[in-house]
């Protein structure tokens, strides 16, 4: 073989070497490839993992958009709510603020309350602070105070008025009958109070009144209606 021929067919070996190498790694690249729909099982459990754990996590807070509350605001909004006086270092730490910077804020409240002529300030009391009515508004206050003794009721009255929701509609004569004394001044209280009202008359000789409760009634006691409530068994003494 001549020289010629010699390198000639070197040449062809190295070709065909060469061929066969970028062969290999295209069935190598291949295999290793994935598809590029699919991802890896880690992503997919972590994907999982995520979707789950955000099924849990808290809804946000119902907030209208564009509602941006000032630190004023909010001191204003808790103590307003509180029906006790807030120390320094609670409120600054219900509120988010310093201690410092949270006097400063009820200074300039009261600022405000005064010139607006409101009828409250937050004053200090018993070491923390709480919002309070103005001393010259105690006249009309204690009207009001008066008028919720005033709605209590007395044992008796309460006797009567559950006597009545019982058996209503019920005559005077069967109310007085089950309690053993008169009840025509307890029942008018009741009426007066708006707990009682007359439904009718009763189809006996004189036709008498006929007494029930009224709508107030269910509001003042929290029923829905008459039949809830309590069952006599359940208001005996075991």
């Amino acid at each position: 073989m001549t020289e010629e021929n010699l390198a000639a067919s070197t040449g062809e070996s190295a070709q065909e070497t060469g061929a066969g190498d970028e062969q290999n790694d295209i069935v190598e690249q291949t295999n290793d490839s994935e598809p590029a729909n699919e991802q890896p099982a880690q992503d997919v459990g972590a994907q999982a993992e995520t979707e789950t754990s955000g099924d849990q996590q808290p809804q946000p807070t119902d907030i209208p958009p564009g509602f941006e509350p000032t630190v004023e605001s909010v001191v204003e909004a808790v103590l307003f709510a509180s029906d006790e006086s807030l120390t320094p270092a609670r409120l600054s730490e219900i509120v988010g603020t310093n201690v410092r910077q949270l006097r400063k804020h009820i200074d300039d409240l009261n600022e405000k309350y005064k010139a607006n002529n409101n009828a409250f300030r937050i004053e200090q009391i018993a070491g923390g602070y709480q919002m309070l009515t103005l001393g010259e508004y105690n006249h009309w206050l204690k009207k009001l105070v008066r008028a919720r003794d005033d709605g209590k009721l007395s044992q008796p009255a309460l006797e009567t008025l559950a006597i009545i929701a019982y058996k209503q509609p019920i005559i005077r004569a069967d109310i007085e009958a089950i309690r053993g004394v008169a009840a025509g001044e307890m029942i008018r209280n009741l009426m007066y109070k708006g707990l009682v009202k007359i439904t009718g008359r009763a189809e006996i000789v004189g036709r008498p009144m006929l007494y029930g409760t009224t709508k107030k009634f269910l509001e003042v006691f929290g029923l829905n209606t008459l039949k809830d409530l309590p069952k006599a068994e359940e208001l005996k003494k075991p």
